[in-house]
Formats: structure tokens, C-alpha cells, sequence
């Protein structure tokens, strides 16, 4: 019995064997040389029905039977850009890559540094989960703009760099925030001077001053809240945050630094800005 079970599975495998083989000799029958403008011209139509993957691999096999023609260099790019349009970023990305390194002087190098850009920027997460991508897109879209800065996809990227930073901010601020109402007061304070620091430029700047003001008074460091206090008054006196900061100060007796604070102690507000800016 045991040697009837040990042939029907050793002759299952070496079907499975004859299988894969015939697999491999039907896709090696499959190449066939076709004139270059025939392939890119059906790579193209595949692109305009929509079907994305299919033109990619037309375009790859525009540059596999024709790899140093004119036509290769446009399908490496054309190939990039279905895969990004079938949302298989790392093979844009790769194709992308493969594209700079060997034509990196090439008119259409800027779009091949955008595409990176744009593959990663789409791929951007909540700022409940890791960021490493939204770090990977910021660095890609900063190769743009100062590679290619007159170019108009250095423009687009400026706007994007912005969201971006604004969203790692985010992360920091997520991040601070649970350290603060966990009581972990040097460990919030960490995350929220580095928004302040790295991406003082983004609209997290005004919480961020405040929840260091709620840390501190948490520590019982009155002139340090009252002090950060001083630049959110300065800097944003209209906010909600700023009147946050207001009501909690009060409410503990701690004097606070309200409007025309930079003619009444010049001096202190100094110090604030050296010390959180600096």
C-alpha cells in the first residue's frame, strides 16, 4: 500500500514537472519578433483601453527585441507610467530608476524623478501607521525641486513637499499627543518641539505650543509653559489654542503674556523664541 501511494505521488509531481516544462516552451513559443512601431503602436492601444498591465508588458517587450533604438528609451518611460496607472508603484519605480541611470541627461529625466515622487506620495499612509513612505516621497519630491527646479513638475512637487510635511508633522503630533495623555511629559515634549523645529511652516505649529504648554504645567515647570505661552501669543493670537493656553495658565494662578508682549518684556519673549527656535 505504502509503495502504491509513494508512485501515485511521485508520478503527480513528475506531472506537475511536465507541466511547468511545457509552461516555459509555450511562452518561449509565444516570442515573436515583430516590428517595432507594430509593438509600441499595440502597447499604446492596450494604454488607451485601460489596460495597463498588458501595455507595460508591451512596452517592456518593445525594449527586449529592440533595445537600442530610439523606441526603447520612450517605452522604458511609457512602461513606468502603466504600471503606475495599474498601481504597481515598485515597478514604476524600478522602470523609473533604470531609466535615469541610463539616460540621466535625457529631456524626459524630470518626468522620471516625478514619477518616483508621485509613486511614493501616493502611497502615503494615516498618521496612525508607519511613515517611512511618506519620508521615502518627501525625499523623492525634494530631488525634483532641486534638480529641476524651473521644470513644471518642480512646481507641483513644491505643493506636494508642503502636504507632505504638514502630514509628518501629523505623526509627530499623533504621537506626542498619546506620550502626553499617558503622562510620558519629556517624551511629548520631544515630539512636539521637533514640529515646532523640522516643520515649523505647517499648521501644527499652534497645537503643538500649546500641548507644550499643558506638559509643563503638568511638571510643574510654570516659567517654561509660561514662556512658550509668550511665542503662541505672539505668533497666533487669534487662535483657539492660544486661549487654551490662556485659560489653563489662569487657572493655576501662572501670570500669562498676553497681546504687546514684545514692548512690555521684550526680554522674555527673546528668550522663548532662542530657546524653542533656536
Amino acid at each position: 500500500m505504502l509503495t502504491a501511494v509513494r508512485f501515485i505521488i511521485i508520478a503527480f509531481v513528475a506531472a506537475a514537472l511536465l507541466a511547468g516544462c511545457g509552461n516555459r516552451r509555450q511562452a518561449e513559443l509565444a516570442y515573436v519578433a515583430r516590428p517595432v512601431e507594430q509593438l509600441y503602436n499595440e502597447a499604446f492601444r492596450q494604454m488607451e483601453r485601460r489596460r495597463y498591465a498588458e501595455a507595460a508588458q508591451l512596452f517592456d517587450e518593445v525594449e527586449r527585441q529592440h533595445p537600442f533604438s530610439e523606441w526603447a528609451r520612450r517605452s522604458m518611460l511609457m512602461a513606468a507610467f502603466a504600471n503606475y496607472q495599474a498601481n504597481r508603484y515598485e515597478q514604476a519605480i524600478s522602470t523609473a530608476q533604470r531609466f535615469i541611470s541610463l539616460h540621466p541627461g535625457s529631456s524626459s529625466a524630470p518626468y522620471a524623478y516625478y514619477l518616483i515622487a508621485i509613486c511614493y506620495y501616493e502611497r502615503i499612509y494615516d498618521v496612525g501607521r508607519d511613515q517611512s513612505t511618506t519620508q521615502q516621497a518627501l525625499e523623492a519630491l525634494q530631488q525634483v525641486v532641486q534638480r529641476f527646479p524651473d521644470s513644471p513638475y518642480a512646481r507641483d512637487a513644491r505643493l506636494k513637499i508642503d502636504m507632505t510635511r504638514d502630514h509628518l508633522a501629523g505623526k509627530d503630533m499623533d504621537v506626542g499627543r498619546w506620550y502626553l495623555r499617558n503622562g510620558f511629559h519629556l517624551a511629548a515634549i520631544g515630539r512636539f518641539q521637533n514640529v515646532i523645529r523640522e516643520y515649523g511652516t505647517t499648521s501644527h505649529v499652534p497645537e503643538a505650543l500649546h500641548r507644550m504648554v499643558e506638559a509643563y504645567v503638568s511638571m510643574g515647570v510654570a516659567e517654561e509653559a509660561r514662556q512658550h505661552a509668550a511665542v503662541l501669543g505672539y505668533n497666533f493670537p487669534g487662535s483657539e489654542w492660544y486661549q487654551d493656553s490662556y485659560n489653563l495658565l489662569t487657572s493655576r494662578g501662572i501670570d500669562v503674556p498676553g497681546e504687546g508682549i514684545e514692548e512690555r518684556d521684550p526680554s522674555l519673549l527673546r528668550r522663548a523664541m532662542s530657546r524653542i527656535f533656536g
